[in-house]
């Protein structure tokens, strides 16, 4: 595998972290985007906090995986299955760790 080849693999991984990070985020978000009950409890702050960093971790993560397991190892076809099983961890990580808040509909 030559250099240009690994560094497009790298690319490659940064970007499906990412893409595959904020897909995974996106279904949980929309509750407080759309705002539920005549959009009472819109909350915004999950487009410019919590969008580009679920983005920007699910784009690092592969590619520090990547690039740390080609520089100990030199095994390409083993630094692919250690990324691809950090990326399926961390999207696990995500959806267990981060949710948002949701107010109950009704109060009173």
């Amino acid at each position: 595998m030559t250099d240009n080849s690994k560094g497009c693999a790298a690319l490659l991984w940064a970007a499906v972290g990412g893409i595959t990070a904020v897909l995974t985020w996106a279904p949980r978000a929309r509750v407080s985007i759309h705002g539920g009950f005549e959009a009472m409890h819109r909350d915004l702050s999950v487009l410019y906090v919590d969008l580009p960093l679920i983005a920007v971790g699910g784009a690092l993560v592969p590619l520090a995986v990547w690039l740390l397991t080609l520089r100990a190892l030199r095994r390409p076809w083993l630094a692919t299955v250690l990324t691809a099983t950090a990326l399926t961890l961390g999207i696990w990580g995500l959806l267990a760790w981060w949710t948002p808040y949701e107010q109950p509909e009704f109060m009173g």
